[in-house]
């Protein structure tokens, strides 16, 4: 399974993007994983729920299943954070995982930048961005897509999950 990273700071529209990447992507026949780090302490399931009480009585590993989904949740009790390869043992097969975050994990990614943001460009100094998803032109030698340009997008992932990414690459800067 591939593997891409979309990464970007806060607010610059990442989850945007892969709410339009994923249903492009899943139409043209891929199956599709996410995942997403969170830097904050979250909660999966509502206080009150059973599956809730049960974490918090002291369960490490709460599964619930129904017929249309199953969750897993897993409670680290003081252990270390899972390293990105760590968790991303628990996916199924499939033939490309994003991943939101992790935006230092040596993975190949694409940038998501924003123009008036405060925050610097990962690239060049992120040697594993491949292409930047932007509201502006960059001086940047990678293939630039507009924000917005979900399709063509698009068609640079399936390159980049075919093994085709060098000659997608090539096409965007000659596109320029």
């Amino acid at each position: 399974m591939k593997i891409l990273g979309i990464a970007g700071y806060s607010g610059s529209g990442k989850t945007t993007l892969i709410e339009k990447l994923v249903p492009i992507l899943v139409g043209e026949g891929l199956r599709v994983s996410l995942i997403k780090h969170a830097h904050h302490q979250f909660e999966v399931d509502q206080p009150g729920k059973d599956s809730y009480r049960h974490r918090y009585a002291g369960c490490a590993e709460v599964l619930v299943s129904s017929s249309r989904r199953w969750a897993l949740m897993h409670e680290l009790r003081g252990d270390d954070e899972p390293t990105l390869e760590e968790q991303l043992r628990h996916f199924s097969p499939c033939d490309l995982v994003l991943v939101e975050g992790w935006k230092h994990d040596p993975i190949p990614r694409i940038e998501v930048h924003r123009a008036g943001g405060d925050r610097p460009l990962l690239f060049p100094r992120d040697p594993h961005v491949i292409a930047i998803a932007t509201d502006e032109p960059l001086p940047a030698k990678v293939p630039q897509f507009g924000l917005d340009d979900a399709p063509a997008i698009a068609r640079f992932v399936l390159e980049f999950v075919s093994g085709r990414q060098g000659r997608a690459r090539l096409a965007s800067v000659s596109e320029k």
